[in-house]
């Protein structure tokens, strides 16, 4: 395990569309003042994650809250967050996947090992589908912080940064270039 700076590239920030800025404009400090990871993930992570697809021209899939069980021998079991893939399909998680998002309510350094789990479980299911990709991503976010991870091959890097939203620019321009371009 690598934990150092910033590992993505700079990358452009992107303008929100009307409905993030209004999706925004009400969500976060309702999210924020409830305080709950259900309504961090429903108010702030999810609309970001639909902005982020909708900016990809619907040409990735982006779930939540669905079973990803892929070994449960190894421990690689259980529902993730947020999962995003390079695949169109919206019904069933379809390999390549490559990026995961963890919610948590607060502090995000507990969410760092389920999200590293997680991310292996991404790179043996897509080894498994036959699709291997060099590059997972992973994101622990309480909504208003965000912390990067990225799995190649058997090492996992942790950003020691957050990434605060708002500015939601930013982290739009971070999260379609992990999407698309890593």
């Amino acid at each position: 395990m690598v934990e150092n700076g910033r590992f993505l590239p700079e990358t452009q920030s992107i303008e929100p569309s009307i409905y993030l800025k209004e999706a925004l404009n009400e969500g976060l400090p309702l999210a924020t003042a409830t305080g709950s990871e259900k309504a961090r993930s429903e108010l702030i992570i999810s609309p970001i994650l639909v902005e982020v697809r909708k900016i990809l021209e619907r040409k990735v899939s982006f779930f939540s809250g669905e079973d990803f069980t892929v070994a449960s021998e190894l421990g690689l079991s259980g529902v993730c967050d947020f999962l995003i893939s390079r695949s169109p399909e919206q019904i069933f998680i379809e390999a390549p996947v490559i990026v995961i998002i963890e919610a948590k309510k607060g502090d995000l350094k507990p969410g760092l090992g389920q999200c590293a789990a997680e991310m292996i479980a991404a790179q043996k299911f897509n080894e498994i589908n036959n699709i291997p990709i060099k590059t997972i991503y992973g994101s622990v976010s309480s909504g208003t912080a965000w912390r990067f991870l990225k799995l190649e091959g058997q090492i996992l890097s942790i950003d020691l940064n957050n990434y605060t939203v708002p500015p939601v620019e930013i982290l739009l321009g971070m999260l379609v270039w992990m999407v698309w371009e890593g």
